[in-house]
């Protein structure tokens, strides 16, 4: 082989790859040990063979990369370059020679696909058995990796046990393989490397490369190559994540210990690299193992992603027509439950947050799957259902087509060797859709409870911290799921805050939900470390457990937390209606504007980093329930009410619910004019505004409250005959 044309064109390799768009994340690297190397990774397209030399290589001390290749590719020009880049035809005469050469005396490490051939389906699981599907057929994985690793090894191991009884064979054994440094040879080890490499999301349609390829090519519709530049070529150009992963490495030296291979090692006659050994039979047993050993381990690394877990359940599931709300729970109490600390890989969207599978998808997760199922026609959606297409799930597809034709089979057929994943899988595909419901609401509500009491008990202050049920989020279920209210407390405060219209809503048969926004409840040092964002994520997970117990869903809060009500309605179309009691826009409490100017003199000491100057971090404060609310204000937070309403207000013209606003006259923090700008900004048509004649802020409680409660009781009436 030339090695200068292979250090060369692997420059060029490296260069193009680092063209593509895709998104490559390498886990795993400190498993590839020192010694001789085979590396076994699974084979679903020719990206593999593009990307994965060039960073073993930069891995592996500079060490040239070299891999087996199908032989039919080398043809006339093409030939020549694998030649260059150092690929050896699966059907050239001196191929077991060359690589054991390589390997025993280090000049390359090497590169073999256990399942040969690429794998487009991705079948490679059989009645619980490896059996990997191809055009021609199905045959098991190839144990040529595993044999060449044992012929590997078998040489070295034979040259140190004759060292001393029969140094010719050695110095015979030496010239074969090309050794200059007996030593060093003898000092190291041959290991199979498992490697996985998962595409996430796998999409397939026409691109720029597959237009070029039609214009340049005569007869290339409908045919093997268009097929693979439309599948591969979206992954290269769309910014596919893919994730490579090193296994433990193998050490084959564990695989020599049989008597009769031992004998065969430390025979002193001469031994040809293609006689059959007296032990060849044990050879083969051990080549097996270590076959179903890295297969094993190739497909446990499986990087687990969105796609898996929607594709598998649709398959799974007993219903031929799904509720897609259903559908995606099931994958929420998958992610949030069975898959953690379950030893699985998981891609890093499955390592966050899950909540908003259930409440906006806004990261797309299940609408770009459903839209490519509908695409291929895997499902249709009808009246707000998904009804599986049975033709399409049970057809037998072109095996090199099926990427382009019925990629959510592929995506399935990926995860089946993950036997644990497959019974959890199956366990909550026949869950009935109550119980899924149900485990939902006590997930979320189990979640932020837990949370709570870890707050609590870290920032715990006794001159300051309140009594735990002042903090402690609350359910109350009525009479009917028909529809059920989230309420949202204030800044400072915490969901005792609402217990007045909680209690009076509850009374009359309405399910409502009271969470606790992130920093209250407990210390204003909990409070100050606090985005908008935190707070936000406490308002959705309370929403989740209500969508989850009732048929609809009213949001609204009081002050900040009528904000919070507002930011929901504007993001998630499947709430009934919204109510706003004094919603903040402008601060109007001369204290709390100060401070804006504090959070500016604080930020200034921060940049002055010393002197006498006294950092300001928190504001006295004089709540109208001191009972509930902090006593001290962090400057940050109010920092965040100002940046939250500035990222609210332009999105008020996506509410397109029934509204209803409410405030108080005389408001002391508020501005009542503020309240009426942000009416104004609400695209409904159908909106109220209320103002009452009160002189203080905090109306859902105290002289007159019971106005108030009427007037949101009858809002959420109105909405229930509708």
């Amino acid at each position: 082989m030339n090695r200068f044309a292979y250090l060369t064109t692997g420059l060029a390799i490296k260069t193009l790859s680092g063209l593509t768009r895709a998104n490559i994340r390498i886990h795993g690297q400190e498993n590839i040990p020192q010694g001789c190397i085979i590396f076994a990774p699974n084979h679903f397209t020719r990206f593999e063979t593009l990307i994965l030399p060039g960073y073993i290589y930069s891995f592996t001390n500079k060490t040239p990369v070299w891999s087996l290749a199908d032989y039919s590719l080398f043809k006339g020009s093409l030939k020549t370059y694998l030649d260059q880049v150092g690929a050896v035809s699966t059907k050239d005469p001196d191929r077991d020679l060359l690589i054991v050469k390589s390997l025993i005396n280090k000049s390359a490490s090497w590169i073999i696909f256990p399942e040969g051939l690429m794998v487009k389906n991705k079948k490679i699981i059989e009645k619980g058995r490896f059996m990997i599907s191809s055009d021609s057929g199905k045959h098991p994985p190839h144990t040529g990796a595993a044999t060449l690793a044992l012929r590997t090894e078998f040489y070295r191991q034979r040259m140190e046990f004759l060292r001393e009884t029969n140094p010719d064979e050695v110095k015979r054994l030496a010239v074969i393989f090309g050794i200059e440094d007996m030593d060093n040879v003898l000092k190291q080890s041959t290991y199979i490397v498992p490697v996985n490499i998962t595409y996430y999301p796998m999409r397939a349609c026409e691109n720029i490369l597959s237009r070029i390829a039609v214009n340049l090519v005569d007869d290339i519709q409908g045919t093997r190559a268009l097929e693979e530049i439309m599948t591969e070529g979206t992954m290269l150009l769309s910014g596919v994540d893919v994730d490579i992963r090193f296994g433990q490495a193998i050490n084959i030296k564990n695989y020599l210990k049989h008597p009769a291979i031992v004998k065969d090692m430390s025979s002193t006659g001469e031994i040809g690299f293609d006689d059959t050994l007296p032990s060849g039979r044990h050879m083969r047993k051990s080549a097996r193992t270590i076959m179903y050993q890295y297969m094993t381990d190739i497909y446990r690394m499986t990087t687990v992603n969105h796609d898996h877990l929607f594709a598998s359940l649709l398959k799974m599931t007993p219903y031929q027509k799904i509720d897609p709300d259903d559908l995606c729970r099931r994958v929420f109490l998958l992610a949030e439950g069975n898959l953690r600390n379950t030893g699985l890989f998981l891609h890093k969207s499955l390592e966050e947050d899950q909540s908003p599978l259930i409440i906006d998808d806004r990261y797309g997760k299940f609408k770009k799957f459903l839209s490519i199922a509908i695409e291929k026609g895997i499902i249709k959606f009808e009246q707000g259902f998904l009804e599986k297409q049975k033709s399409r799930m049970s057809s037998i597809f072109d095996f090199h087509q099926i990427r382009i034709d019925n990629p959510v089979t592929v995506m399935a057929n990926e995860i089946e060797p993950l036997k644990l994943l497959q019974k959890s899988l199956r366990r909550i595909a026949w869950t009935p859709g109550f119980l899924i419901k149900q485990k939902t609401v006590n997930l979320l509500y189990k979640r932020t409870t837990e949370e709570f009491e870890t707050d609590y008990k870290a920032f715990y202050n006794k001159n300051e911290s309140k009594s735990k049920d002042v903090g402690m989020p609350y359910l109350i279920k009525g009479k009917t799921r028909k529809i059920g209210v989230l309420l949202i407390h204030g800044y400072m405060a915490g969901p005792l805050e609402m217990a007045g219209l909680a209690v009076y809503l509850g009374r009359r048969g309405i399910s409502l939900y009271v969470p606790r926004l992130k920093g209250h409840g407990t210390t204003p040092e909990d409070l100050a470390d606090r985005t908008y964002k935190d707070w936000i994520s406490s308002a959705e997970n309370g929403y989740g457990i209500i969508r989850n117990l009732c048929e609809k869903v009213v949001v609204g809060g009081f002050s900040t937390g009528a904000a919070l009500a507002l930011d929901l309605a504007a993001r998630i179309d499947k709430i009934e209606g919204v109510f706003a009691v004094c919603p903040p826009r402008r601060l109007k409490d001369p204290s709390l504007k100060k401070n804006l100017a504090k959070d500016i003199w604080n930020r200034l000491f921060e940049m002055v980093k010393g002197g006498e100057i006294e950092k300001k971090d928190y504001i006295e404060n004089f709540p109208e329930n001191p009972y509930v609310s902090y006593l001290r204000n962090p400057v940050e937070g109010i920092r965040e009410i100002e940046l939250f309403m500035e990222t609210l207000e332009p999105r008020l013209a996506h509410i397109n619910i029934p509204s209803l606003i409410i405030h108080s006259l005389n408001d002391p923090v508020a501005e009542p004019e503020s309240s009426k700008q942000i009416f104004e900004m609400i695209g409904s048509k159908n909106k109220t505004y209320a103002l009452l004649d009160f002189d203080r802020h905090g109306i859902l409680s105290g002289q007159g409250s019971n106005k108030v409660h009427k007037m949101i009781k009858n809002f959420i009436n109105s909405l229930l005959d509708n």
